[in-house]
């Protein structure tokens, strides 16, 4: 007999069935629609949006430092040419990187990745992009274990197998995805094929795939069907996130953390 109480199980089994489909959302960068790209400030705001977690892109200096900025030199976001390997953490942190987005902004600094970690609330995560090679990995395992962030808190992304595979294989305990995009030919082949995709996440032993939000929709399944973990980027309208939360995805990296947070 179908009683009150079963409608209440029901209920809730339905709830919690629809909270654990809801993807992370990823701040990009940072709220960086908002506010300076990989900056404190831009962070900072992601958490006052209700991100799930931050994204940032970590760069090695000339001493040894990890800083968070995406190109390998300064001159999009300061006006100023340094490139990020041939400079010190000094040198990198005379440079204002938030005036171009406001004057509000303006001695806005590059950060450190201890800086960032800082930021992040018990509970919230962090995926780090390496946009180097895999001599930032020693230095980088240092700064996460000084952090005192736990083990789930911390996601490495990276386009590079070779060093998704050596961070995979230093430090298991950390989720590691690949990052990937992919082009149709006038032909309406897809390259990469899914199946060297899927040959790349076993070799390094990857988490999940990180791809572009434009990845086929039969791609994506075979992803999830295959056992790994699928996220996307970058995502800033609500339809493609709501179609993306249909097809299963995990996380959607978004400029637009808010946004995209109520839209789901």
């Amino acid at each position: 007999m179908f009683t009150l109480r079963t409608a209440l199980i029901a209920s809730f089994f339905a709830c919690t069935l629809s909270l654990a489909a809801k993807p992370l959302i990823v701040a990009h960068r940072g709220a960086s629609q908002d506010a300076p790209e990989n900056t404190l400030p831009a962070f900072q705001l992601a958490w006052e949006q209700g991100a799930d977690a931050i994204e940032g892109d970590f760069l090695l200096t000339k001493d040894n430092r990890i800083v968070c900025i995406h190109d390998k030199s300064t001159e999009r976001l300061a006006g100023r040419k340094l490139m990020v390997k041939d400079s010190t953490l000094a040198q990198l942190q005379e440079l204002d990187v938030g005036i171009k987005k406001g004057e509000k902004f303006k001695g806005t600094k590059i950060p450190t990745i201890a800086e960032v970690f800082a930021t992040i609330p018990e509970g919230k995560k962090i995926f780090i992009e390496i946009k180097c090679g895999k001599e930032i990995i020693p230095s980088l395992l240092k700064a996460i274990q000084a952090s005192g962030l736990k083990d789930e808190q911390v996601i490495m992304i990276c386009f590079q197998p070779e060093v998704v595979r050596v961070f995979k294989a230093k430090a298991p305990r950390y989720k590691v995805y690949l990052l990937s995009s992919f082009k149709r030919s006038e032909e309406g082949v897809w390259t990469p094929s899914i199946e060297a995709v899927l040959q790349t996440l076993k070799t390094t032993k990857a988490d999940g795939l990180d791809s572009h939000h434009g990845i086929p929709e039969e791609m994506a399944r075979r992803i999830l069907k295959e056992g790994f973990e699928w996220h996307v980027w970058t995502v800033n309208d609500r339809e493609t996130a709501k179609r993306l939360k249909q097809l299963g995805v995990q996380s959607i990296t978004t400029d637009a953390p808010g946004k995209i947070k109520k839209a789901l």
